[in-house]
């Protein structure tokens, strides 16, 4: 059996790759992050009939100003492409959950707006969502554990910032 953990890892130029133990834990943050998002898009398409990213897209714009942001800031903060924020908020929209406007002051640019009914949809499915996350992701760790966690993946967002 091949295992990519078994090659001899060559220095490449001025880019490194991964150590084994390196790439061993980088492994299992996908897995973890994986599981996480499949258990917790079960349970609310389970009880809310919400995605992960309808939830993800209500959630942003509910903290955004004015519960509104730009098209593109709301592909950025959801991760997704632009074509796939713009086939979601479809959705939401139809669904009375958001609805579009144009950009003040650009006559190109669209914005997404939740309305009152995403308000209380997103208060319903925080619920669910929030005691998942209580449930499959805080139960697992002590505070001191979390703690930790939370610094190392501040590091993350922070190279990320480069």
């Amino acid at each position: 059996m091949l295992s990519v953990t078994s090659w001899p890892v060559p220095e490449t130029g001025s880019a490194r790759l991964p150590t084994r133990t390196e790439l061993g834990v980088w492994r299992s943050f996908l897995r973890a992050h994986a599981r996480l998002t499949r258990v917790l898009e079960a349970e609310l398409i389970a009880e809310q009939r919400l995605s992960l990213a309808a939830y993800d897209v209500l959630v942003q714009l509910a903290e955004a100003p004015r519960h509104r942001l730009r098209m593109t800031e709301l592909a950025d903060a959801v991760l997704l492409s632009r074509s796939g924020v713009t086939r979601l908020v479809d959705r939401l929209e139809r669904a009375g959950l958001v609805l579009r406007e144009r950009a003040d002051g650009d006559g190109r640019g669209v914005v997404a707006v939740l309305t009152a009914q995403g308000v209380d949809r997103l208060r319903t499915a925080g619920g669910t969502h929030l005691t998942g996350v209580a449930r499959h992701f805080g139960d697992v760790f002590d505070a001191a554990e979390l703690e930790r966690f939370g610094r190392s993946c501040a590091k993350l967002v922070d190279e990320g910032q480069v």
